[in-house]
C-alpha cells in the first residue's frame, strides 16, 4: 500500500494538476520510449537492480572481512582441530589437542576400516538381526553393489590386516595410558580374529561382522573416553591462552566459527567445548557451525567470508525490516526469508523459526573458561 508520503514523493514530476484530480496525458516521448523497449529488455533492467544490490553487498562484505576481530576459526580434522585466532594484529594457528586424541580414535576406527573393505560384498537382504528394523533395505542394496559370492575382498582385507598386525606389535612402545593400551589391544585382536576367520572361510555375513563389532564396543567406549579427555584439555588450554592475550573486554565479543562436514555439524565436539569458553550471553549468536561438503581450499577466508555476511545481515535485518521482527530474525538467522510465506501458502498450520541447536553443557574447570556475565 502506498503511503501519502510515498505517493506525493512519486508524483513530484507529474504536476499539481495531477494531485488534485486532473488527468495528465502521457507525452509522445514517453509513449515512444515505452514502445521501443521489449519485454526482455524491460525485465533485464529489473534484473539489473538485483545485480547492483549483489555487487554492493559483495563490496561491503569484502571490506568488512578486514575488520572482523576477535574471531576463532576451527577446522575439524583428524588431529582434533586446527584453531586460528584472528585479531586486528594478525592471525596465529595451533593444533592444541594432544596426540592421545588421534591415537585413540585411530584404533577405535578398526571396525569401520574392515566394514569399508567388505561392505560392497554383503548380501543385499537383511537377515534376522536384533537391529534389522534399523537398516534401510534400499540403502543396503546400494551399498552392497558387488557380487556376494566374490572373494575379491580377501586381498584388500589382508592388506588392512597387515596394518593391524604391525600396530598390535608396536602398541606397548607407543606408551599410551594403561587402560587405553588394553582397549586398543582388545580392538586390534578382535579385528584380526574376524579377518582371519573370514579369510579362512572365504565368507562373512552381517551377523559375523556384528558379532565382532559388538564384542569390541566396550573397548571402543574406552577409546572414546580418552579421546574426549584429550580434546577438552587441548581446546581449553588454547582458549585460556588466547583469552589472556586478547583481554576480557574483547573476549566477551568473541566470534567462534567451526568448519565441519554435514555428518559432524550437529553437536560438533569442538562446538560443545567452545561453548563454555565464551561469553554465555552471546553463545547463541556468536558460536557458528558452518557445515560444508568438503574442507574448503582456504578455510580461514571461507570462515571470515561467511561470518562477514552474518555480521552485516545482523545490522541489515534491523534497518531493512524495522516493522517486522519475524522477518528481521529470518534475515539474521538460517531461515530463508520466503520460508514463512511458503509454509503459509502450502497450508502449514505451524509457521516457526527453526530453533537454534542447544549444546550439551560441559563442566568447566574453575578459572579456565568462564567469562564474567
Amino acid at each position: 500500500m502506498a503511503t501519502r508520503r510515498g505517493f506525493i514523493g512519486g508524483a513530484t514530476g507529474i504536476g499539481t494538476a495531477a494531485l488534485i484530480g486532473a488527468t495528465a496525458a502521457p507525452s509522445a516521448a514517453a509513449e515512444t520510449t515505452t514502445a521501443a523497449v521489449t519485454q526482455t529488455q524491460a525485465r533485464d533492467s529489473l534484473f539489473a537492480v538485483n545485480a547492483g544490490m549483489r555487487a554492493n553487498y559483495a563490496t561491503l562484505k569484502a571490506e568488512l572481512i578486514k575488520h572482523l576481530a576477535p574471531v576463532v576459526v576451527v577446522q575439524n580434522d583428524a588431529k582434533g582441530g586446527r584453531f586460528t585466532l584472528v585479531t586486528k594484529d594478525g592471525q596465529e594457528s595451533a593444533n592444541p589437542v594432544p596426540q592421545t586424541f588421534e591415537l585413540a580414535k585411530s584404533i577405535a576406527h578398526v571396525p569401520l576400516g574392515i566394514f569399508s573393505v567388505i561392505a560392497s560384498y554383503l548380501a543385499d537382504k537383511i537377515p534376522n538381526l536384533p537391529n534389522a528394523n534399523r537398516i534401510d533395505p534400499h540403502d543396503l542394496v546400494m551399498v552392497a553393489f558387488n557380487d556376494e559370492a566374490s572373494t575379491a575382498w580377501i586381498e584388500p582385507l589382508k592388506a588392512y590386516a597387515a596394518k593391524l598386525t604391525t600396530a598390535r606389535a608396536n602398541l606397548t612402545a607407543a606408551a599410551l595410558p594403561a587402560a587405553l593400551t588394553t582397549s586398543c589391544a582388545t580392538i586390534l585382536d578382535g579385528g584380526l580374529k574376524f579377518i582371519n576367520a573370514s579369510i579362512a572361510a572365504k565368507r562373512f555375513d552381517m551377523k559375523s561382522f556384528e558379532d565382532f563389532s559388538g564384542s569390541v564396543y566396550p573397548a571402543i567406549r574406552t577409546n572414546m573416553e580418552h579421546a574426549s579427555q584429550a580434546q577438552i584439555k587441548g581446546v581449553r588450554e588454547i582458549m585460556k591462552t588466547w583469552r589472556a592475550k586478547v583481554g576480557e573486554a574483547a573476549w566477551s565479543d568473541l566470534y567462534c566459527v567451526v568448519l565441519s562436514q554435514w555428518t559432524t555439524s550437529v553437536l560438533n565436539q569442538n562446538t560443545i567445548i567452545l561453548k563454555d569458553c565464551m561469553n554465555a550471553a552471546k553463545v547463541s549468536t556468536h558460536l557458528i557451525d558452518l557445515p560444508g561438503l568438503e574442507p574448503p581450499a582456504d578455510p580461514i577466508f571461507t570462515a571470515l567470508d561467511n561470518l562477514a555476511r552474518i555480521v552485516q545481515d545482523n545490522i541489515a535485518a534491523e534497518l531493512v525490516f524495522p516493522k517486522d521482527t519475524t522477518v528481521a530474525d529470518a534475515l539474521k538467522g538460517q531461515q530463508d526469508l520466503l520460508s514463512d510465506e511458503i509454509l503459509k501458502q502450502l497450508g502449514s498450520t505451524t509457521v516457526t523459526t527453526p530453533a537454534t541447536p542447544t549444546y550439551n553443557t560441559v563442566a568447566t574447570a574453575a578459572g579456565v573458561c568462564p567469562v564474567p556475565h
